[in-house]
């Protein structure tokens, strides 16, 4: 099947969101320019590992004196809900991060899961590796002329608008539920069966 392209050049949005309740979320990367308005669903450990990548390059970037890549966002922020209509295109299983000298632009881009990497998936014991969704700051951006091939969803964005991006979704990625005070791991409302105290409820 032909190839899919969403190209987004420093488009109006760029965001992580979510739809659902804390436990339950399923979460997006999503681009609006004018009218066009685009999604992929990915997993959280990707979005997290993405938004860690991404503020490592922009440190690297302020380092380097790049105009915006230091800037400190505002508090509030974008705040918003994804925009409707959500639009998912596909499900994100690589994502790629890369830097644009000439232009002094961010790429980002996810690229739809294959058989492969679900079978990859199954057959790792290591499921949630976040080194299996470590962007690859090598990202070529010609590197999609193949006209066959999974759909790809690539974003340009100046470092400020990165900046923004990684702001929002921290708070994304918080916003679920509260960490056990005894194990970390994310607290069940209908009660948390903690290994630190033997498979015990901890209500």
């Amino acid at each position: 099947m032909p190839r899919r392209r969403f190209l987004f050049d420093q488009p109006d949005r760029f965001i992580a969101g979510t739809i659902g309740t804390p436990g339950s979320r399923t979460f997006f990367l999503q681009a609006r320019d004018g009218v066009r308005t685009v999604a992929v669903s990915l997993e959280k450990v990707q979005v997290a590992v993405l938004t860690a990548r991404l503020t490592d390059l922009l440190e690297e970037l302020t380092q380097r004196g790049i105009e915006g890549a230091g800037e400190v966002p505002d508090a509030v922020g974008d705040t918003g809900p994804l925009d409707e209509p959500l639009n998912e295109v596909f499900r994100a299983g690589t994502l790629a991060l890369g830097w644009d000298t000439a232009d002094e632009l961010i790429l980002v881009e996810a690229r739809e899961i294959t058989d492969e990497d679900e079978e990859e998936d199954l057959s790792n014991d290591e499921g949630d590796d976040a080194d299996d969704d470590d962007p690859d700051e090598d990202l070529d951006p010609h590197d999609d002329a193949a006209e066959d091939g999974p759909d790809i969803f690539r974003i340009r964005l100046a470092p400020a608008a990165a900046r923004h991006f990684v702001a929002r979704a921290l708070r994304v990625l918080a916003a679920g539920r509260p960490p056990c005070p005894l194990c970390g791991q994310p607290l069940d409302p209908q009660g948390h069966l903690c290994p630190r105290r033997n498979g015990h409820l901890l209500n």
